[in-house]
């Protein structure tokens, strides 16, 4: 063992190592002391090497510790090594010169219980699976031909440009990629945000709405894909109104996100595989169905030919279905000459025997009665139209007479005069005026203003009543 005690002399330097020597000296004084260990911890990283071998790293909350299993070792593991899994094991721990780093040589190993991440996984899942969000018949089937597809994922790294090259040799149509961190504190809150973003686009804007989503990121550690468990982005990816395909990490890793989207590729190449079908696939497919509908359509017409040519075999000739028909429009058509000319012979025959009972003179009597009649009537007519206006002249002469007697100014024109108030009101009693009241005089040719005096009333002059006129100086009314 070489011996690496700092020498110090006084003016004489300590000895120069070489860094191999140096590695090789802290390998086996590392190996020297610790031969033999027994470790608990969660693994983590765990990758299966080509040639048998078996890279990972076991960890607690504070520290971590590379680790190593020989080929030969893994067949008599008890357990399978997984991501996530708390084991203890046994082995011994070394160096590798070439990266200046400890790692421990496993030789056993044994399960000591779920790991805390993983643990905590298994709760949410069984929680949000009691809710219905891993059921199948809330997943909505993906689009057939998408115009439209939505990308969250890093824009740099190798994972964006598989996906656009995979779409670009399957189907033409246009990408849209929303570029998040998905590793990290803030991959969860970029992812979750990014879905709601392509979500809230209107049909037709500026940013075309995608008719399908990818999710994608490469492959890593249950820490590294650890943001993909985020309850809040599981429930986004549950409520967004776009199918959603899950591609986060390899075949192998599996997030809550893919429980819960509507599908899970477990690539991301393989993610544009799903979302896209064949554009030279779907160009033969249509042809081929075009072809096999050309024959179908020949195959039709061939048929059917031969149909209606076996159906008119069994029908009769035109010439023997139209032969009796035929004799009898021939019959038919040699008998209407004669038949025209008897029809016209009978109408004439009847035209003359009406005729021969028609005389002038039957008319001529007719028109004698009818003007004896009117000669009659009008003889009668003018004595009765005279008298009628007679008696109607009568009738006029009587209503004459009888308006002039009713006429209240015609006693005026024999000397009489009426006396009237101011107000129009006829005065017909000496009694019925007051001295000094003005009054009118109404006379034949004009009226006078007049005042009664306060002298005494004269004794009143009888009048006499003239006689009645006879009955035929009122007139009749009818």
């Amino acid at each position: 063992m070489t011996d690496l005690s700092p020498v110090v002399a006084e003016g004489v330097n300590a000895k120069a190592y070489s860094v191999s020597e140096l590695a090789f000296a802290l390998k086996r004084t590392i190996e020297d002391a610790y031969g033999f260990v027994r470790l608990r911890g969660e693994l983590s990283k765990v990758t299966f090497h080509g040639n048998g071998h078996v890279y990972l790293d076991l960890k607690d909350d504070r520290a971590s510790i590379s680790g190593v299993i020989w080929k030969t070792s893994v067949r008599g593991l008890a357990i399978r090594p997984q991501t996530g899994l708390e084991v203890i094991v046994t082995g011994k721990v070394t160096t590798y010169p070439g990266r200046s780093q400890y790692q421990i040589i496993i030789e056993t190993m044994e399960p000591a219980g779920v790991g805390a991440l993983l643990a905590q996984l298994e709760r949410l899942k069984a929680k949000l699976a009691a809710e219905g969000l891993f059921e199948a018949g809330r997943k909505r089937p993906l689009p057939s031909l998408p115009a439209v597809i939505g990308v969250v994922t890093s824009p740099t790294g190798a994972v964006i440009r598989d996906i656009l090259h995979r779409i670009s040799d399957r189907w033409p149509c246009r990408v849209v990629v929303w570029p998040v961190v998905v590793q990290g504190d803030q991959a969860a809150a970029q992812v979750r945000a990014a879905i709601e973003g392509f979500a809230r686009l209107e049909p037709g804007g500026r940013v075309p709405r995608p008719d399908l989503i990818i999710v994608a990121r490469g492959g890593g550690s249950v820490e590294d894909l650890w943001p993909f468990n985020d309850e809040a982005l599981a429930r986004a990816v549950a409520a967004c109104p776009i199918p959603l395909v899950s591609a986060v990490g390899h075949e192998t890793d599996t997030t809550l996100i893919d429980f819960v989207a509507d599908r899970r590729a477990p690539t991301p190449t393989a993610a544009a595989e799903l979302a896209t079908p064949v554009f030279a696939d779907l160009a033969a497919t249509l042809a081929d169905y075009q072809r096999r509908l050309l024959r179908c359509a020949s195959r039709m017409m061939d048929l059917g030919r031969a149909r209606l040519a076996a159906a008119a075999g069994r029908l009769p000739r035109l010439q023997d279905l139209l032969a009796i028909a035929t004799q009898r429009l021939d019959l038919a058509s040699g008998r209407l000459g004669a038949a025209l000319t008897a029809n016209v012979g009978a109408h004439r025959h009847d035209l003359a025997s009406k005729a021969a009972s028609l005389r002038p003179r039957l008319l001529i009597g007719a028109i004698e009665v009818k003007s004896e009649t009117l000669a009659v009537l009008g003889r009668r007519l003018e004595p009765l139209v005279r008298r009628t206006f007679a008696q109607s002249a009568d009738r006029l002469a009587n209503l004459e007479k009888l308006r002039l007697s009713l006429d209240p100014d015609r006693p005026l024109s024999r000397g009489f005069a009426r006396v009237e108030r101011e107000d129009g009101g006829l005065v017909r009693s000496a009694g019925t005026v007051k001295s000094g009241e003005a009054v009118r005089l109404i006379f034949y040719d004009g009226a006078r203003a007049a005042v009664i005096d306060g002298g005494a009333a004269a004794s009143p002059t009888p009048v006499r009543k003239a006689a009645p006129s006879p009955p035929a100086e009122q007139g009749r009314l009818f």
